[in-house]
């Protein structure tokens, strides 16, 4: 291999293991949460957008696949657009990019920003380095597992308010709520598919605590309370909490699945992602609309 080559393979690797596919649901709230708090077409919204487009996720995901590797070569989802197989020989330059890449990212943000959005920056990169870190692995942690990987999305957006200076009002207080519920909803569900081969190699879960099928009424149940968190906002941001529709109806038939056909899930957590698309649109269209009637 050459060293042209070498670079380009690196470099595929990198990309790959920072999950394009995802890029998006990180960098969105924190905008979407900026520009609706108040925020302009600031430097604050181009360094952070693009640091919660590229870097987190490589961050969040990098460490992951590094220390999952073993996992991951069992597992017949890795490999497509839910994540590579990042290969050996890359492991310790993934770390180096995954650590060092949101350096200038974060210190930027930092220096633009209050006490409180610091804060709120350094938990959300704790509870991302926790959740996959040897000697934290939040997520083979029940419940916990849960709870970081929702924070991972909702921090960006809790910090995009935060930077801004604005007050927290009630409708983005909820709003906030509604989403973490909406993420420990979709990560419970996601687990599910994974039931047997993750008690097999010994990795703990929500879903290998509960059981598939209490699993999957849990996360039937938080979606559902994350609509109905929504209705406190105001009008007509209160409409936000009709697209836990879609993902009801999504899951509902695998309210039964026993831990034995787990799998079956599998084929509720493709719409999952298909779905985000959907109401991201939608979501999309709604704030739209808020923003017409300031």
């Amino acid at each position: 291999m050459t060293r042209t080559e070498g670079t380009a393979a690196a470099a595929r690797q990198l990309v790959g293991a920072s999950r394009p596919l995802s890029w998006v649901n990180t960098a969105y709230p924190f905008a979407a949460a900026y520009l609706m708090a108040g925020g302009g077409l600031t430097a604050e919204l181009v360094v952070g957008t693009v640091f919660f487009l590229v870097p987190y996720n490589l961050l969040m995901y990098g460490i992951n696949d590094v220390f999952d590797y073993e996992s991951d070569l069992r597992n017949p989802r890795k490999g497509g657009v839910e994540g590579i197989v990042l290969a050996s020989r890359w492991h310790r330059l993934t770390l180096w990019w995954a650590c060092l890449l949101p350096v200038p990212f974060v210190l930027a943000l930092l220096w633009w920003g209050s006490w409180a959005s610091a804060a709120v920056l350094v938990g959300t990169l704790v509870a991302v380095v926790a959740y996959s870190a040897p000697g934290m692995r939040f997520k083979e942690r029940p419940v916990l597992d849960s709870m970081t990987s929702s924070a991972h999305f909702v921090g960006p957006a809790a910090f995009g308010l935060a930077l801004t200076g604005a007050p927290l009002t009630t409708t983005a207080a909820v709003s906030l709520l509604a989403f973490f519920l909406w993420g420990m909803a979709s990560q419970a569900f996601g687990a599910v598919q994974d039931v047997l081969a993750d008690r097999e190699a010994g990795i703990g879960s929500i879903a290998t605590a509960l059981g598939g099928r209490r699993t999957v009424r849990l996360a039937i149940g938080l979606y559902a309370a994350a609509g109905l968190v929504m209705a406190a906002a105001d009008w007509p941001a209160a409409l936000a909490g009709l697209l836990v529709m879609p993902y009801l109806v999504s899951i509902l038939p695998f309210h039964d699945v026993p831990d034995e056909r787990c799998e079956v899930a599998r084929r509720g957590w493709r719409r999952f992602l298909w779905l985000n698309m959907v109401t991201g649109f939608l979501l999309t269209l709604l704030l739209l609309w808020i923003a017409w009637g300031r």
